[in-house]
């Protein structure tokens, strides 16, 4: 079997979003990148945190779970943010580019109709920093039918943090679908 899959959003989760003040965690360095649809003249600010790959490189080691983005960065994400996290080439799932101007349409993340018919009846742990009650109401009743979910949430002006991990590693490890791929 399996493990379940660790889904994994980029910004809020890996980089901050500024605080009020504009400050980000000083623990972030900056990097420039041209994302897919832009030009080098035209490149994007990022900041992320060098102590994130060796935090999450540990979580993929164990084997417990099967890494994959799950954020609008699509492909981008294995060939711009990964690779200065120094993270493996991950896939991604491959969202669309819906014209909202809110990321809760419909009271609930956007990304979520498609991530659930992506999972089909996988399990799974998501890492977004933009959950609502809808969201965490959908991962307790896919539980609840026997598809073990869990949503982890870091506040996106600080970004993932060691005890998220800890808090996935050991819900992945106490999960029957994991406990079962060790099989």
């Amino acid at each position: 079997m399996r493990p379940p899959y660790l889904l994994l959003d980029i910004d809020g989760v890996l980089i901050p979003f500024p605080g009020a003040d504009g400050s980000i965690p000083s623990t972030h360095s900056r990097h420039e990148v041209v994302p897919t649809g832009r030009s080098a003249d035209n490149p994007v600010t990022v900041w992320l945190d060098p102590a994130h790959s060796p935090m999450l490189m540990d979580v993929i080691r164990t084997g417990l779970v099967t890494p994959v983005w799950c954020t609008s960065w699509r492909q981008d994400a294995a060939t711009l943010i990964g690779p200065l996290l120094g993270l493996p080439p991950l896939p991604h799932i491959d969202l669309p580019r819906p014209q909202i101007t809110t990321s809760h349409p419909k009271g609930y993340l956007w990304k979520r109709d498609h991530v659930d018919a992506w999972l089909g009846n996988a399990p799974a742990v998501w890492i977004d920093d933009d959950f609502t009650s809808l969201d965490h109401t959908w991962a307790a009743e896919r539980t609840v039918k026997g598809t073990a979910t869990l949503l982890v949430q870091p506040d996106p002006h600080l970004g993932l943090q060691a005890e998220h991990l800890t808090e996935v590693t050991t819900w992945v490890s106490q999960s029957p679908a994991a406990r079962a791929s060790d099989d």
